[in-house]
C-alpha cells in the first residue's frame, strides 16, 4: 500500500519562534517609523525643523533593527516557502509570494537609501536624485502594502489574532502622537533672534547665542570632524583668510592687541574690545574666554582657531541687516557620537550621518546661508560709541555698498547695470569647484559633482604668505582679480590746466606733443567687475595707487606713484584709498579702530562708476623719439607703515605681494619727428567717453567743483551724440546737480524716448526728484512708486528687483509727506492722514532694509509729528541724531592733518593735479 508523504508544517516550533522575534520586531520598527515619519510630515506642514537629538536616536535605532532584521527574514522566506510552495491552499501561497515581493522592496528600498563606508569601501546606491527618490518613497509606501498581504495571508490561513495587531497598533499611534505634540511645543530655534539677555556676555558686538548663554570650546572647534566626510572643503578653507581671522594672523593680532590695550587702560576692561571678537575671535568670544585680560592670545587653546567650520554653520539667524555680527547662533546638535574618542564609536556616527544626512545638513546648511545678508553679518561695520568713547560711526560696508548696486540688481541709481544679476556674494566668491566630496552635487548643471570654494577668493594677498601659505594662494587671489578694474589714458589737455582745450578721445588718433609745452594727462580709473566699492574692507590700510611713468627715447622724463628700494610708494600718488583720522588729526595707520574720528578723504570707486586723475606733463624741449606714457594700477593688501607696526620693525621694508590691477598705454609722437604706432583702444568710443564724464560728476558738487560739471556736460553730451541713451539720462543728473531742473527734464525725455531707451528705473529716479523739486508732487510720488512696483518680462529675465533700494522707498515717503502739508494747507484732514500713514509705511520698510538709515529717522520725526505721536517723533529724533555725522567735528582734525602732511592735503582737494615732475618723486627723472 503506498504511504502518503508527511506534509511539512508551515511554520514549525523553531520557525515559530523566529517568526515571533520577527513581528515583534517589525512591530517595533513600524512604531518607530511612524514616529519619524510623523516627525517629516510634520516639517514639511510647517516648515519648521522638529529633528533633535531624540530624533537622531530613534534614526538610528531605525536603522539598527532594519539591519539585523535582513537576514532572519530572508531565512524565514526560504524556509517558509520551502514549506509551503506545494500547498494546495493556492491563494494563501499566491498571496505569500507576493508579501515576499513588498517585503524585498522594503527591505531593498531600504539597503538603497542607506550609505555606510567599510574598510576604505564606500557604499551608496543613492546615486541620483531620482533612484532616492523612488526609493523613498518605496520605503514610506511599502510597509502599508506589507501589513494588507500579511493580513490577507493569513485570513486565507489559520485563525488571526487580531487584538495583537491592534494592541501594537494603538501602541504606535499613541507613541508617536505623543512624541510628535511634545515636539510641536519646541522646533528648533531657528530664524529667531537670540534673548536679549545674552547681550550681557557679548556686547557691543551684536552677536548672540541661542540660549543667551556661551557655548562650550569643543562644539566651536570641529574643523577635524569636518573633514572626514568634506576633506575638499576643509583643504580649501584651511587656506583661507577666515580660517586666520583670529590671533594667528599677525596683522590682525597686533592691532586686536592695541584696542584690548587700549580699553583696559581707559575702561578696567577689555569689552569694548568684543567689537572685533564677534567676527573674528568666534571661538574664544563665544566660550567666554576673550573678556579675560590676561587671555593668552598664542597659547590659549581657542587663540588660533579663525572662523570655523561651525563658526559660520551653526548660525541660525541673521537679526538685521546693521552688521557688526548681528546674528544667532547655537550650539549645534550632533549625532550621538559626535564628540567621542572612541575610533568604533567615531565610525557609528559616521554612519549615522550618511544614512540620514538630511538632519545633518538642515543643521548646518540654512537657506540663509545662501544670502547677501548672511556675509553682510561681519563685512558690515559701524563703530559704536562703547568702542570710539565719541558716537556712532559708520565702518567698512560691502553690504550697502552690494545693495544698491546695479550688479545686485536691487539699486535702481546705477551708471551700468550687467545683463544678469548677482543675487548673491556666494556667485562671485564661493564658485563652485569639482569635488567628490560627500556633500558635493551637480551645483552648475554640467554632470560633474561640485562645491563651492571655501577658499573665498578675493584680494588679501598678505595673510596666506604671512601664516605659511604658499605662492600658489596668494596667485588664486591674483587670478580672481583679473579684470576688476580698467585704467583708460582717455586724452589730453592743453597748457596742463583744468580749462586747457581737451584733445580726446586718444586713439586710434594720437597728437603730436610739442617740446617745452605743458600737458594735463586725464586718466579714467573704472570698475568694472566689482560689485561692491573699491576697495571697501580695511581701505585704511589697503595700499591702492596709480603708477604714471613718461619717458621718451632715452630716459624718464616724469613719475608718480614710484616705489622706494624698502617697498614705500610715493606718498604724493594717488591712493584709492581712505584716509581716516583721530581727534588730533594723525591717520588710523595702525588699524586702531578706537581711535576713528573723522575721514580726511575717501577714493573709493563705486560699483560701474568711474574716476577721473590729472597728471600734468612737462614736454622736455630736448625730448628725442617718441613719448610713451605707461600708466597701472596696483594692489598691495597693508602699506608700509602698517607693516613695520605689526611686524614691530621701523625699518623693515614691506616686500608683500603687490598685483597689477590694470594697465593702459599710449605712445605720442613728437612734433617734428616720426608718426605715432597704430593703436588702439579695446573700449568702445561712447563708453570711454561716458566713463571720463561719470568720474567728473562724481567730483562736481558745487563751488570749485562746477568746471568738472561743465566738462561732465560736454563728454555726456558727446555719448548723447554717438546714439547712446546713456548720454541723455547722466546729462540730467548732471543738471539736477546743477539745478537746471528743466533741462534736466528735457534730457530725461530724450534718454526715455532712445533707441534702445535708458534703463526705465532710472529715467524714473531721476523723473522723480526732478519733479519733487518743481513741486509736482503726485508726480514724483508716481514715479517712485513705479520702481519700487516694477514687474517685467525684462526684469525678471534679468532678475532685477528695485523694490530693496531703500532711497527709493525714503524719498518717497518724503514726498508724501510734502504732499500730505499740501493737503494739511487745503484743509483735506482725511487724505492728509492718508498721506501721513502712506509716508510712514514708506519710511519705515526703508528702515527695515537699512536700520540705520538717516533721512529716513529724520522724515519719521516729521511725519510723528504730524500725527501728533511725539513719543515716537522724539525716538526717531534721537536715532537721527546718533547716526548722522557731525560735522561740526572735522575742523580742527582736518586742519591739523592738513597742516602737518602736504601730500595727504594735495591729495583731499577737490581737484587734484599730480605733479609728474616733482622734485624727489620716487623713481622719477633726474632734475
Amino acid at each position: 500500500m503506498n504511504v502518503k508523504p508527511r506534509q511539512r508544517r508551515a511554520v514549525g516550533p523553531r520557525l515559530r519562534k523566529v517568526l515571533w522575534v520577527l513581528l515583534g520586531t517589525f512591530a517595533l520598527l513600524g512604531v518607530n517609523s511612524v514616529y519619524l515619519l510623523s516627525i517629516r510630515v510634520l516639517e514639511r506642514a510647517t516648515g519648521q525643523v522638529y529633528q533633535n537629538y531624540f530624533y537622531t536616536i530613534m534614526f538610528g535605532f531605525h536603522l539598527l533593527l532594519g539591519g539585523i532584521v535582513l537576514v532572519p527574514t530572508l531565512a524565514f522566506a526560504v524556509l517558509h516557502a520551502r514549506n509551503t510552495w506545494r500547498r494546495p491552499n493556492r491563494n494563501a501561497v499566491r498571496i505569500g509570494y507576493a508579501l515576499l515581493a513588498a517585503t524585498l522592496i522594503l527591505m531593498g528600498s531600504g539597503v538603497i537609501l542607506t550609505r555606510f563606508d567599510l574598510l576604505g569601501y564606500e557604499f551608496n546606491l543613492r546615486n541620483n536624485d531620482a533612484v532616492e527618490s523612488m526609493a523613498w518613497w518605496s520605503h514610506v509606501l511599502a510597509p502599508l502594502v506589507v501589513v494588507w498581504l500579511f493580513v490577507l495571508h493569513r485570513l486565507a490561513g489559520p485563525r488571526l489574532r487580531w487584538r495583537v495587531g491592534v494592541a501594537w497598533a494603538v501602541v504606535a499611534g499613541v507613541f508617536s502622537l505623543a512624541m510628535v505634540g511634545l515636539h510641536s511645543q519646541d522646533p528648533r530655534r531657528w530664524n529667531v533672534t537670540g534673548p536679549a539677555a545674552g547681550e550681557a556676555y557679548f556686547f557691543p558686538s551684536l552677536a548672540r547665542t541661542a540660549t543667551g548663554n556661551f557655548i562650550p570650546a569643543r562644539a566651536m572647534m570641529m574643523d577635524d570632524y569636518c573633514q572626514r566626510c568634506h576633506p575638499d572643503v576643509h583643504e580649501r578653507w584651511s587656506n583661507s583668510v577666515h580660517r586666520f581671522s583670529s590671533f594667528n594672523n599677525p596683522a590682525y593680532l597686533a592691532a586686536v592687541r592695541e584696542t584690548r590695550k587700549v580699553a583696559l587702560e581707559r575702561d578696567g576692561d577689555v569689552q569694548a574690545s568684543r567689537f572685533c571678537a564677534g567676527c573674528h575671535d568666534l571661538v574664544p568670544f563665544f566660550s567666554g574666554a576673550f573678556d579675560d585680560p590676561e587671555f593668552d592670545d598664542q597659547g590659549h587653546p581657542t587663540a588660533d582657531k579663525g572662523i570655523t567650520c561651525t563658526g559660520c554653520h551653526a548660525i541660525t539667524n541673521i537679526n538685521s541687516p546693521r552688521g557688526n555680527g548681528d546674528y544667532t547662533i547655537e550650539e549645534p546638535i550632533h549625532y550621538p557620537f559626535a564628540y567621542a574618542g572612541n575610533p568604533l564609536l567615531q565610525w557609528l556616527n559616521r554612519q549615522l550621518v550618511k544614512a540620514n544626512p538630511e538632519f545633518h545638513k538642515r543643521t548646518f546648511l540654512k537657506p540663509l546661508h545662501r544670502t547677501t545678508e548672511f556675509c553682510g553679518s561681519c563685512h558690515k561695520v559701524h563703530l559704536p560709541a562703547e568702542l570710539n568713547h565719541y558716537r556712532w560711526l559708520r565702518g567698512q560696508n560691502h553690504y550697502d555698498s552690494f545693495l544698491l548696486s546695479g550688479v545686485s540688481g536691487h539699486g535702481a541709481q546705477s551708471f551700468y547695470y550687467p545683463e544678469k544679476a548677482e543675487p548673491s556674494c556666494n556667485n562671485c566668491h564661493m564658485k563652485p569647484r569639482a569635488s567628490d566630496d560627500f556633500a558635493a552635487h551637480d551645483l552648475d548643471g554640467n554632470g560633474t559633482l561640485e562645491v563651492h570654494d571655501h577658499q573665498f577668493p578675493s584680494a588679501n594677498t598678505a595673510v596666506p604668505l604671512l601664516v605659511g601659505r604658499g605662492p600658489e594662494v596668494v596667485e588664486e587671489h591674483r587670478a580672481f582679480n583679473e579684470g576688476v578694474m580698467r585704467l583708460d589714458i582717455f586724452g589730453i589737455k592743453d597748457g596742463g590746466t583744468i580749462d586747457g582745450a581737451l584733445t580726446a578721445p586718444v586713439r586710434p588718433e594720437v597728437p603730436a606733443l610739442l617740446p617745452g609745452r605743458s600737458y594735463l594727462l586725464e586718466i579714467v580709473v573704472r570698475t568694472v567687475k566689482m560689485g561692491h566699492e573699491f576697495t571697501q574692507g580695511t581701505a585704511d590700510s589697503n595700499e591702492v595707487w596709480v603708477d604714471v611713468g613718461v619717458a621718451d627715447a632715452r630716459r624718464c622724463i616724469g613719475r608718480s606713484g614710484g616705489r622706494a628700494e624698502d617697498g614705500e610708494v610715493d606718498p604724493w600718488s594717488h591712493f584709492v584709498n581712505a584716509y581716516v583720522l583721530d581727534r588730533e588729526g594723525q591717520r588710523i595707520s595702525r588699524r586702531n579702530a578706537q581711535d576713528i574720528f573723522v575721514p580726511l578723504y575717501n577714493h573709493q570707486i563705486p560699483p560701474g562708476a568711474a574716476e577721473v586723475l590729472h597728471y600734468r606733463l612737462d614736454v622736455p624741449l630736448d625730448a628725442e623719439g617718441e613719448v610713451t606714457v605707461n600708466a597701472r594700477l596696483y594692489y598691495r593688501k597693508f602699506d608700509t607703515t602698517y607693516v613695520r607696526f605689526f611686524q614691530e620693525d621701523p625699518g623693515r621694508a614691506n616686500d608683500l605681494p603687490v598685483m597689477l590691477l590694470a594697465s593702459d598705454q599710449v605712445v605720442f609722437p613728437v612734433a617734428g619727428g616720426g608718426p605715432a604706432p597704430a593703436q588702439e583702444s579695446s573700449i568702445p568710443p561712447w563708453q570711454r567717453w561716458n566713463d571720463y564724464g561719470i568720474g567728473l560728476l562724481r567730483k562736481g558738487d558745487g563751488g570749485s567743483q562746477r568746471g568738472e560739471l561743465r566738462q561732465a556736460e560736454e563728454a555726456f553730451r558727446t555719448v548723447e551724440a554717438l546714439g547712446r541713451a546713456d548720454g541723455s539720462v547722466n546729462l540730467a543728473r548732471v543738471y539736477f546737480k546743477e539745478g537746471r531742473v528743466e533741462e534736466a527734464s528735457a534730457s530725461l525725455r530724450r534718454a526715455a524716448g532712445g533707441d534702445p531707451p535708458a534703463p526705465s528705473w532710472v529715467v524714473d529716479w531721476l523723473s522723480g526728484l526732478v519733479n519733487r523739486q518743481n513741486g509736482f508732487l503726485d508726480e514724483a510720488v508716481a514715479n517712485f512708486r513705479s520702481i519700487l512696483e516694477l514687474d517685467t518680462e525684462e526684469t525678471r529675465r534679468r532678475g532685477f528687483d528695485f523694490s530693496r533700494d531703500y532711497r527709493v522707498r525714503t524719498e518717497l515717503g518724503r514726498a508724501l509727506f510734502d504732499l500730505a502739508k499740501r493737503e494739511r494747507e487745503a484743509g483735506a484732514t482725511e487724505r492728509r492722514r492718508a498721506l501721513l500713514e502712506e509716508a510712514r509705511e514708506a519710511l519705515a520698510r526703508a528702515l527695515v532694509l537699512d536700520p540705520e538709515n538717516v533721512s529716513a529717522h529724520w522724515g519719521l520725526t516729521l511725519v510723528y509729528e504730524q500725527m501728533g505721536d511725539a513719543a515716537r517723533a522724539e525716538h526717531h529724533r534721537a536715532l537721527h541724531g546718533r547716526y548722522k555725522s557731525d560735522e561740526n567735528a572735522r575742523d580742527r582734525a582736518v586742519a591739523r592733518a592738513r597742516r602737518d602732511n602736504p601730500a595727504a592735503d594735495h591729495a583731499a582737494e577737490s581737484i587734484v593735479i599730480y605733479d609728474l615732475h616733482r622734485p624727489g618723486a620716487y623713481g622719477g627723472a633726474e632734475r
